[in-house]
Formats: C-alpha cells, sequence, structure tokens
C-alpha cells in the first residue's frame, strides 16, 4: 500500500502570501497539533499525521520542479515525484503511480492512495486510509473514496450522493460540485458526503491509461512527455467514467483550506508578526510578514495579510474571490524559501535589457548553495552578519561581516554558512533572480579546490 499526497498547486487563493515560489501549502500558518502554539505549514502537518500513523515510509509527494527545494526545506527525507510543468491532477496521478512503479518498484497489483494537502483534519482520518483498499477488493470496485460526513450546509465543497445510506461502504451514485446552500442541504438528507479528493487506486489501472497518450509506463519517459498528457483532473478523466465507486464515510473534523477565512479559523493566534490590534477588535486575524507594524482599530470579521507582494484587507464573507480579483497580478516573487534558506528581494529595476536586482540573502547554518555560475550578469556581495566560506573559481574564501566581494558572469562559485548567514546580493546584467542560473552540483565535497585564499 503506497500513498502519494498531491502538493503541486501553485494558486493565488491566499494571496498576498502565496506565491508561484511559495504557494499555500507551504505558508506556516496552521499549528501541528490541537491547542498547539507553534505554526507549521500544511504539508507539514499532513506529514506529522502520516508519521503518526505509520504510513510516511511509503508515502510520495508530487509537486513541481519549483517546489522542489521549498519540500526539502519543510521534510528532509521526502521522496519526490517532479512535475515538470503544472497539468491538473490526472497527469499528476499518472506521474506518481509511475514514480512508485518505476523508482520505488511497487507491483502493478499494489494499491495507491491518493490525497491532497490542504485539508486540517484529524488524526482519526489518517487511520482510516489504509482500509481503503480492503474496500476496493470486498466490493470489487473500480476506486475507492473517502466522504466526510457534513456538519452543516457548505456552498465551497463538492459532494457524493450515496445509492443508500445505511451502509458502512457506500455505493456512489453521482457527484455535485459546490451546490447553494438549498441544494446542499437536499443532499444532505440523501446521505451525501463532502468530497475530501482522497481516492484510491490500483496502480496498473492507472498505468495502462499511458498508452492511450502513446507513452510508456516509466516515471523518466512521462516525465518527459509530460506536456503531451490532457491538463485535465482526475475526476473528469477517470472518476466520472468509472462503472463502480464506493467510499468510506468518515466522521470526524475536516476542512479544506482553500480560502483566507477557513485558513484564519485554523490559526492558534489572532496576530502573526508586528501587528497591535485594539479592544474593539472581533473575529479578526492579521498576518504581517514585513518590518513595519499593522495597528488596527475596531476590525470586524476581517483578515489582514501583508507581505513583500503585497497587502490584503478582506471581509471574511468576501475571501473567495480574491483569485479572481488578482489573477492579473504578474510582478516576480519578493519573498522565497530555499532548502538552504530564504531570498528577499529589496529592489528590481530595468531600463533597456540593463537590470539590476538587489536581494537579502540568509542561508542557515551548515547550509550551502550549489556550485553554479551565471552568463548574463555580474554580483555584488556584501556581508551583514554570520560567517561563510566562499569556493570561486576553486579558491575557497572566508567571508565575514563588512567583506565586499565581486563576482564577475562566468565565474563558477557556491557559499557554506559556518554559522547563519545573511548578505545582501545585488545583479548588474541583462539578467537577475532565478533566470539564470547554469548549476553544477549541489554537493559541497564534489567541489574541487585549488587554494585558500
Amino acid at each position: 500500500m503506497y500513498y502519494v499526497l498531491l502538493s503541486g498547486g501553485s494558486g493565488k487563493r491566499l494571496w498576498p502570501l502565496s506565491n508561484e515560489v511559495r504557494p499555500k501549502q507551504y505558508l506556516k500558518l496552521v499549528n501541528p497539533e490541537s491547542n498547539s502554539m507553534e505554526r507549521c505549514s500544511m504539508v507539514q502537518r499532513v506529514w506529522k499525521q502520516m508519521q503518526e500513523a505509520d504510513l510516511e515510509k511509503h508515502t510520495i509527494i508530487t509537486a513541481g520542479c519549483s517546489q522542489e527545494e521549498l519540500i526539502r526545506s519543510q521534510i528532509k527525507d521526502a521522496k519526490i515525484a517532479l512535475e515538470p510543468e503544472a497539468r491538473d491532477t490526472f497527469p499528476a496521478v499518472l506521474l506518481s503511480c509511475a514514480y512508485l512503479h518505476s523508482i520505488l518498484g511497487a507491483h502493478k497489483e499494489e494499491y495507491a492512495v491518493i490525497l491532497p494537502v490542504d485539508a486540517y483534519t484529524q488524526e482519526s482520518f489518517f487511520v482510516l486510509l489504509p482500509h481503503l483498499k480492503e474496500a476496493v477488493r470486498s466490493f470489487n470496485a473500480q476506486i475507492g473514496l473517502i466522504g466526510a460526513k457534513p456538519h452543516y450546509a457548505a456552498s465551497k465543497y463538492g459532494y457524493m450522493v450515496p445509492l443508500e445510506q445505511k451502509q458502512k461502504v457506500k455505493l456512489i451514485s453521482r457527484f455535485v460540485e459546490k451546490p447553494d446552500e438549498a441544494e446542499a442541504e437536499r443532499l444532505i438528507r440523501q446521505g451525501a458526503l463532502w468530497n475530501c479528493g482522497v481516492f484510491c487506486v490500483q496502480i496498473g489501472d492507472i498505468l495502462s491509461m499511458a498508452s492511450e497518450f502513446h507513452l510508456t509506463e516509466s516515471y523518466e519517459d512521462i516525465r518527459k512527455n509530460y506536456h503531451r498528457l490532457p491538463a485535465i483532473s482526475f475526476d473528469y478523466q477517470v472518476l466520472e467514467k468509472a462503472d463502480k465507486l464506493i467510499a468510506l464515510e468518515y466522521n470526524g473534523y475536516w476542512k479544506d483550506l482553500g480560502t483566507w477565512s477557513a485558513m484564519a479559523e485554523q490559526m492558534s493566534t489572532n496576530t502573526q508578526g508586528n501587528v497591535l490590534m485594539d479592544e474593539h477588535c472581533l473575529n479578526t486575524q492579521v498576518i504581517n510578514e514585513l518590518d513595519c507594524p499593522i495597528v488596527v482599530a475596531g476590525g470586524k470579521n476581517l483578515v489582514v495579510a501583508a507581505s513583500q507582494d503585497g497587502i490584503l484587507v478582506a471581509d471574511k464573507n468576501h475571501t473567495e474571490g480574491i483569485k479572481q480579483l488578482v489573477q492579473d497580478f504578474h510582478s516576480n516573487p519578493r519573498f522565497e524559501e530555499r532548502r538552504w534558506g530564504t531570498l528577499q528581494t529589496l529592489d528590481d529595476s530595468s531600463e533597456g535589457e540593463h537590470r539590476v536586482l538587489t536581494r537579502k540573502i540568509k542561508i542557515y547554518d551548515g547550509m550551502n548553495s550549489s556550485y553554479h555560475h551565471h552568463e548574463n550578469r555580474d554580483e555584488l556581495w556584501t556581508v551583514l552578519r554570520g560567517q561563510a566560506d566562499l569556493i570561486l573559481e576553486g579558491n575557497r574564501i572566508r567571508l565575514l561581516p563588512g567583506k565586499v566581494i565581486c563576482i564577475r558572469r562566468g565565474q563558477r562559485h557556491a557559499v557554506k554558512a559556518l554559522e547563519e548567514f545573511e548578505y545582501i546580493e545585488t545583479h548588474v546584467g541583462s539578467s537577475g533572480g532565478n533566470e539564470d542560473i547554469h548549476r553544477i552540483t549541489f554537493k559541497w565535497d564534489e567541489i574541487s579546490l585549488s587554494q585558500i585564499l
């Protein structure tokens, strides 16, 4: 039995904190367990729950290539199936099953449970997952699902409607996507369950679909030809065409953290960052990633979020429309997390083909960047604090506070922190940021040295 955490989303529902390089599932806003004052990301919380259910050894994460470093910064030993590009959930599931078969050696007769990482639920939910395989086999079904018993008539969730209400394992007759409140109430009276987006499939059944698109069942072949797969959801491509679907009912707390209002309800404190709220504020949460303070007086039913990418002030009853409001924003993200540290953009300006980009970079103690070079820019580094070793064209240079060094285009370099290390990096040329990076290796020990300076 294998498990796949789908973590490839990159939407703007939690703008301005979420963006293309830091999607919502990696924001450290939720608490890892009940009554905890600590904060973690959605993917960290789900991974911890998989560990507690003793499932993580056979679990992989499927996500976009741009998210690999972010995942490894939050979950050190995760096995990751990498999507070359975003193409919805059907291609992601096919790629995941190919990874399980080609890389992990899973047999085609084995089963995989696919689940999203943006649901907030209890440990008992994960205890239920291994029982899906037995239920699918017992009822000779094609796919097994999990549905949460509704505790109110939600119009923001999809519903699965069973043929009969009283069966422990329910045969599903149809799906209804985001009904209005009146229709949701009628569905609940029919025994309908919230669709948790969890499905159990036989690995070989999914792999056999690769031939429809003239692909082999190899993980590398599917990755190489990923663009040939249709950008379509698993629900439309597979579920709606299946002859027999069964579902296990989950009777516990479950919530999709897809909007700011849902996320705010799960925050362990009403404020994060440099925030001051007066005693007249009611049902209001404020998250501030900026250095300057945010003061809220008399705010009621609000979510306020501020980051380098923007500031949001929203009534909680209107947070579902944020994605549409900001969909035309195309500025480069100004804050990024990597496995080795963080990057914060301070200034980005261009004149013709000449570009100047200034960033503050933090490298965690003992971590290092890749050994790489740039073709179209020079870099000027100014050390702010900490100590690090820079390898520049085979020469090791000790970096201390106040040190300034220029790295010319074409020069190979990497840096390793000897303690938490912070510096200002200015790019001057026709490129900047994450473009024009030609990596040689991430492994510090593989970098050859000629002398120590």
